[in-house]
């Protein structure tokens, strides 16, 4: 019989995948700065347009997607000054994924539920355990 489990994967950090995360987190920041920049500019677009209607529900709702962005940025910002403490070799979880597990009458169960870990250094696999 197969089973499916999740699967840790965890990056060693180290000096390349530090940039690497550190560059990622500029990319989003300005990605989310953008879209801040479009929104306020399809904000005013609307008010422009709808003068005599402005609905308070639609203009909230931009409100709400541009503090939402906002608040991503924070937590990015936030992310990259914990980058700069964490020392190199740190593992940080990186993803989950699933894999297929073959059991067979007699297996250890407690053997097939512990927990699997995937551990990558510089894009390559270093450990599973």
């Amino acid at each position: 019989m197969k089973i499916i489990r999740n699967i840790i994967v965890k990056q060693i950090l180290t000096e390349k995948s530090k940039q690497e995360l550190f560059i990622r987190f500029q990319q989003q920041i300005e990605q989310l700065n953008k879209e801040i920049a479009q929104l306020r500019f399809e904000k005013k677009k609307y008010e422009k347009t709808k003068k005599t209607q402005t609905s308070p529900v639609a203009l909230s709702q931009f409100d709400k997607e541009i503090s939402s962005r906002t608040e991503k940025c924070k937590l990015l910002h936030f992310q990259m000054e914990q980058l700069e403490i964490l020392p190199l070799g740190t593992e940080l979880k990186e993803a989950e994924v699933q894999g297929i597990v073959v059991i067979n009458v007699g297996d250890n169960w407690d053997e097939l539920t512990k927990e699997r870990t995937i551990i990558i250094k510089d894009g390559i696999i270093d450990e599973i355990r």
